[in-house]
């Protein structure tokens, strides 16, 4: 019995902690289309604000269009098409929607924003990964993923602060780091430049 429940214990933390590089299916989506995969893509555009019916698992105009908004918002040519381009667009918003809701669901909408805003500047700041995986995933990066919170589903805010970052409103000015002076046991966080405060975090330089 000991060796059953040591087996799913080490079961239970594999499936919390496997990192999925790739969210969504690998299935190109367009106008026709039918089944899960059109069902679950609703449902996501739907919790982003882009889909504002109920999801059918049918791909007509309305999720055409959702689509095509997307993409005009992502800077991607809008075909209406749920092409791989697509896809890898909305697995990093899929991704920095988990980190924002992980790290800020408590705190006012400006700074879910500013959480998701962090992570575009990280990607564009010399000495950080280029890409929203390997940003989101650096070791002890990010508290929600090192505790698993960034495993709970994202909220609608949580979806559109994101959306919000990508567009380019960035509360923090530029800022790569962010902390709790409250809650923050790593000293060397405290020798950053201070930017702004939003909400219980501080931004920094």
């Amino acid at each position: 019995m000991l060796n059953v429940k040591k087996m799913s214990f080490v079961v239970f933390i594999c499936f919390m902690f496997f990192i999925p590089n790739s969210i969504f299916a690998q299935e190109i989506l367009h106008n026709g289309s039918q089944g899960q995969a059109v069902y679950d893509l609703q449902e996501n555009l739907k919790k982003m604000g882009y889909f504002n019916t109920q999801p059918t698992g049918y791909y007509g105009s309305i999720t055409d269009h959702a689509v095509k908004q997307l993409q005009l918002d992502s800077g991607i040519l809008p075909d209406g098409v749920f092409g791989f381009q697509t896809q890898q667009k909305l697995n990093s918003i899929e991704m920095m929607a988990r980190v924002v809701h992980g790290e800020a669901r408590g705190e006012t909408y400006e700074g879910k924003v500013a959480v998701a805003a962090v992570i575009l500047n990280r990607m564009s700041t010399p000495g950080f990964p280029k890409n929203t995986y390997d940003v989101i995933f650096q070791t002890n990066a990010f508290t929600a993923v090192h505790d698993g919170q960034y495993y709970l589903t994202p909220n609608s805010h949580s979806y559109r602060a994101v959306m919000d970052a990508l567009q380019g409103w960035d509360p923090t000015h530029g800022s790569v780091y962010y902390y709790n002076p409250f809650s923050a046991t790593d000293e060397w966080i405290f020798t950053r430049e201070t930017v702004i405060r939003i909400g219980n975090h501080l931004f920094a330089k």
